[in-house]
């Protein structure tokens, strides 16, 4: 298994974690505001946050395969407190006074005041979406015992479809119920659901040797174990606590 560790790497040897984080927490706050927009293709309807939101769960596979479960709970974490910022931050700009010659106070209230309900539904779906997706892959890993080709395409695959199944089902019904009929909250979900899977066994190709890559450059490709790994969104590494 080459470089493979179920050791946590020190963070500060990284070279491209940083980076990851940044890219990560973009998609997020990205996604939360386009994702008001709804757009039909042929018969399916979707959320424009779709162009975005995928990119943060093949970054999050990304993470998880490559540094382990408990670096990639930090950067989600580190999302969760950047959506909230935002979603204050549109708040407080929206209650303030617009200029008696400032017109686009609707707009903004139109576009940018449908966010903090977006991100509240964001936040939930993440929390249980995200961790789910992490939660499989990591697991995936360590039965497959770190091994490469199909089995990882399968793990980034599989992890997909559960963790966007999760995600999914928590955000459209958030975000949208009360807002659309039953039928059109069913077609919007299912079209996002899977227009998000397909994304990801698209990617995949590109995704795997990527995440490879990563791991070459970083010299680290974590296994996480169950003697040293909490999975509880909350938890800290059994190693640490020790």
């Amino acid at each position: 298994m080459g470089n493979s560790t179920a050791v946590r790497p020190p963070e500060r040897t990284l070279k491209l974690f940083s980076v990851f984080t940044g890219f990560f927490v973009a998609s997020l706050l990205l996604a939360n505001v386009t994702a008001g927009k709804i757009f039909e293709i042929g018969p399916f309807a979707l959320s424009a946050g779709v162009i975005v939101f995928p990119v943060a769960f093949i970054f999050g596979d990304i993470l998880t395969e490559v540094y382990g479960y408990e670096l990639s709970r930090k950067v989600i974490w580190t999302g969760f407190g950047c959506q909230i910022l935002a979603a204050v931050i549109y708040l407080i700009v929206g209650f303030l006074p617009p200029a008696s010659f400032w017109p686009n106070q609707v707009a903004y209230d139109q576009i940018l005041g449908f966010v903090p309900r977006i991100v509240l539904a964001s936040i939930a779906a993440y929390f249980c979406g995200e961790f789910c997706n992490s939660f499989v892959l990591s697991k995936m890993k360590y039965w497959a015992e770190g091994k490469r080709g199909l089995r990882q395409a399968w793990r980034f695959i599989a992890s997909t479809v559960v963790g966007e199944a999760v995600d999914t089902l928590v955000v459209v019904t958030i975000a949208f119920a009360g807002v659309y009929e039953i039928g059109q909250l069913v077609q919007i979900g299912v079209s996002v659901y899977i227009f998000k899977v397909l994304f990801e066994i698209v990617a995949t190709p590109i995704s795997l040797p990527f995440s490879n890559w990563v791991k070459r450059i970083e010299g680290v490709d974590v296994i996480d174990t169950p003697e040293k790994t909490s999975y509880s969104p909350f938890g800290f590494s059994k190693g640490d606590a020790a």
